[in-house]
């Protein structure tokens, strides 16, 4: 589908997802209703993130294989990474002091005044496995078939970085078999999702709907100023993003931030990274990113490099504090940016992994973790935005690299936005292009 008109389609859909929830959220009896009606909605939204969820491991494992092995130089492998990983560090340090910042300037909620609450009393969420020791062990794959069936993107990342290198080696004693069958499902897999996108304005439709008629727009006014500020710290760290990319790219920037419109949205909309995934791939290709960096970058910063995430985290550890008018001192809130730096990179596979982080960390500086329950009831919105961010920041990481690396014909257009591949010009990427 042309990329312009899906953009259009999906913008066209949060509208009317979110006036199709007012008016059920308006004529539901009650609260129970509203949730009823909204569990009809979130089956078409989960529907769409299974096909989405379907296609991802073999896009994955497809893409990262098919560019590793095409590497000539061994040792490309781990400079790019090494880069990616300088990036990933700079740019989580960042988003976390803008986070910590902008919730000491604005107070957001230092007038609520709560009472502490029973020392018992818990927001629910399982954060006992949340330690740097269980992610570690995680990251390494006990089966690929688990790792596949499970999405779990860093366990594949982890068996294709092997995988790659083996055929990287056997295709340099002339054996191309295999990398021609996992190339040409590569294309396969683009294709198959196009197809699979088709349906992303449905599942846009429906998640907003849902959204909207279970908490009704009433929501967005009473923490108004919470959403707002936490968004407006979105904006700023979109302007750094894009300001430090600009030192790299130069004007070239503007193009990809017109690219990334459309799997910006749809993160946006869906609040799931992984629908973003693959359009995130096809526009990384279209400003032309070499696959075997997109391919190797862009997974890795799905569990690395989640500046909105990051940001998020700093934001709600301290609005709880505030809340709960417990001051925390300069070196405490020095503290909690390390210890967010740490314990923030293993949540790429832990369900509602930001509130789990923002969980698990409570307890180390004696918050309560009671206060969570404040703003799971808008999570979803703060989710939203923070998803959006975490596709920007992982584009922009990646066509960065791209350029550092010196191709400067990685970074040449391929095509205007919207338009369609030739399968003359790009052999690679006939699986892109407009049906």
């Amino acid at each position: 589908m042309n990329t312009k008109k899906l953009t259009r389609y999906i913008g066209i859909a949060m509208v009317l997802g979110v006036v199709v929830g007012y008016f059920c959220n308006k004529y539901a009896q009650n609260a129970q209703e509203a949730k009823e009606i909204a569990s009809y909605f979130s089956l078409i939204t989960d529907i769409f993130l299974r096909m989405i969820k379907m296609i991802i491991a073999p896009l994955v494992f497809a893409t990262l294989v098919s560019g590793l092995a095409s590497m000539s130089d061994a040792s490309a492998v781990g400079r790019i990474g090494l880069r990616a990983m300088f990036w990933f560090i700079a740019a989580s340090a960042i988003s976390l002091l803008l986070g910590l910042a902008l919730v000491n300037i604005f107070q957001p909620g230092a007038h609520l005044n709560l009472a502490l609450p029973d020392a018992a009393a818990t927001a629910g969420l399982k954060t006992g496995d949340f330690t740097l020791k269980a992610f570690i062990a995680h990251v390494f794959p006990k089966s690929i078939a688990e790792a596949m069936a499970n999405n779990e993107i860093l366990q594949i990342l982890v068996f294709s970085l092997f995988f790659g290198a083996a055929l990287s080696f056997i295709r340099g004693k002339g054996h191309n078999t295999i990398y021609n069958m996992i190339d040409e499902l590569a294309k396969i897999m683009f294709r198959v999702t196009d197809y699979v996108m088709r349906f992303a304005p449905l599942g846009v439709f429906a998640a907003m709907a849902a959204a909207i008629t279970t908490e009704g727009l009433g929501v967005l006014v009473s923490y108004g100023k919470l959403i707002g500020e936490f968004y407006l710290g979105l904006a700023l760290l979109w302007a750094i993003l894009f300001a430090v990319g600009y030192l790299f790219l130069g004007k070239s920037t503007f193009r990809l931030g017109g690219l990334i419109k459309e799997p910006t949205l749809l993160a946006f909309s869906t609040a799931s990274s992984e629908s973003a995934y693959p359009k995130t791939i096809e526009a990384l290709e279209r400003f032309g990113v070499s696959k075997r960096i997109s391919g190797f970058v862009l997974p890795l910063g799905y569990s690395f490099n989640l500046d909105g995430s990051m940001m998020y985290q700093s934001f709600a550890v301290l609005f709880i504090a505030q809340a709960y008018n417990i001051d925390m001192s300069f070196s405490q809130q020095l503290t909690l940016l390390l210890v967010l730096m740490v314990t923030s990179k293993g949540m790429a596979g832990v369900a509602r992994a930001s509130l789990v982080v923002v969980a698990a960390t409570l307890p180390m500086f004696h918050l309560p973790e009671a206060g969570l329950l404040l703003i799971m009831g808008i999570d979803q919105f703060f989710d939203m935005g923070r998803t959006a961010t975490n596709v920007v920041g992982n584009s922009l990481a990646t066509a960065v690299i791209a350029k550092m690396e010196g191709n400067e014909e990685d970074l040449a257009p391929k095509a205007d936005i919207g338009q369609p591949l030739t399968d003359a010009s790009q052999p690679s990427q006939t699986a892109t292009r407009d049906a």
